[in-house]
């Protein structure tokens, strides 16, 4: 039986939450890519609050830039946020999406940013 594209994503997500969680002292940095835009959002799992969250959409830093350098920028955004928010060190949710294009270039940008994963 075929997966479709959705379906597996899903399936590789549900594998991936299973063993990673994000707490007040070590959130998850979650990454959300749709067509367009990317979001990067910061997650304490424990109490079900986003802290912090930064993305693509209405932001001037990142507008006539390819993809990957509009997700470099949002990494550089969600980790200078994260900083000032007292967060060093965080959990790497890839949300089912391969480490590789978009969602690499904002992990990387992250950590030049100061974040530790």
């Amino acid at each position: 039986m075929a997966f479709s594209k959705l379906n597996r994503r899903a399936k590789i997500k549900r594998r991936i939450r299973k063993k990673i969680s994000g707490t007040t002292l070590v959130p998850r940095l979650s990454v959300f890519r749709s067509n367009k835009q990317i979001y990067a959002q910061l997650i304490d799992d424990t109490k079900g609050v986003t802290l912090v969250a930064a993305s693509s959409y209405k932001n001037k830093a990142a507008d006539k830039k390819n993809k990957s350098d509009q997700a470099a920028v949002v990494g550089k955004e969600i980790a200078s946020k994260a900083v000032k928010a007292g967060v060093e060190t965080v959990v790497f949710d890839r949300n089912g999406y391969l480490y590789h294009g978009r969602v690499k270039s904002l992990a990387d940008s992250a950590r030049e940013g100061g974040l530790k994963f």
